[in-house]
């Protein structure tokens, strides 16, 4: 009896320590937390893709260098998770002070459907989340490769089906000045993501009058 109490607190303990490891110490308890966690370390840098925004203005990712970008992942297509993605988007955006709109910050929204969103889509998609095509953007990236190179980097999973669907993750994705992934935010928890955008431009402002580097 003695040695069966051994052998299972063996047991636990080690099915405990691979769960402890597996987890990255009990701080991913899901694929998508995984994912996002390691995304945050790995902090990947957005790839300078050509994008065609709702306007049919085309522009590099260059176009916003010096800024910090707010982006989702989208197709307009979606009648689940996409607009109430936006909508959290947009309640967020409401949150940040018109200060720093387009000036520290930029919202930008991605469709991974090129073929189907079309600027004259995005254009429609838009003034219906009452983005204003300028401090919160929408557009698309023409380039299949270059498209899949972003989702890729950035943990984006889309897995289109048979009706013309996607399957694909949902998050809010924060990009510093320099292109470099830095954050990955739950897209529910909105006041917590306005929290932490604004914290962001606050000390980004305040280093800039101290005359300090920002990342």
């Amino acid at each position: 009896m003695k040695q069966t109490k051994i052998s299972i607190t063996v047991i636990l303990l080690f099915g405990l320590g691979l769960f402890f490891f597996g987890t990255d110490g009990f701080q991913a308890f899901t694929t998508e937390t995984a994912r996002t966690h390691k995304l945050i370390e790995q902090q990947p840098t957005f790839p300078n893709v050509e994008l065609e925004d709702s306007k049919k203005r085309t522009y590099s990712f260059d176009e916003f260098k010096g800024k910090y970008v707010f982006i989702t992942f989208i197709y307009t297509a979606c009648t689940d998770v996409c607009p109430q993605l936006e909508l959290n988007m947009y309640e967020v955006y409401e949150q940040i002070p018109e200060t720093y709109k387009g000036e520290d910050i930029v919202f930008l929204s991605i469709s991974f459907d090129p073929k189907n969103d079309t600027p004259e889509v995005l254009e429609r998609y838009r003034e219906f989340f009452h983005s204003d095509g300028e401090t919160w953007r929408m557009a698309r990236i023409n380039d299949k490769k270059a498209l899949q190179q972003l989702l890729d980097s950035f943990g984006v999973i889309v897995i289109p089906d048979e009706n013309g669907h996607f399957q694909h993750n949902s998050a809010f994705y924060m990009v510093d000045r320099e292109g470099t992934l830095i954050n990955v935010l739950d897209f529910t928890e909105i006041d917590e993501a306005a929290e932490t955008v604004n914290d962001l431009l606050q000390t980004n402002r305040s280093t800039i009058k101290k005359g300090g580097k920002t990342s």
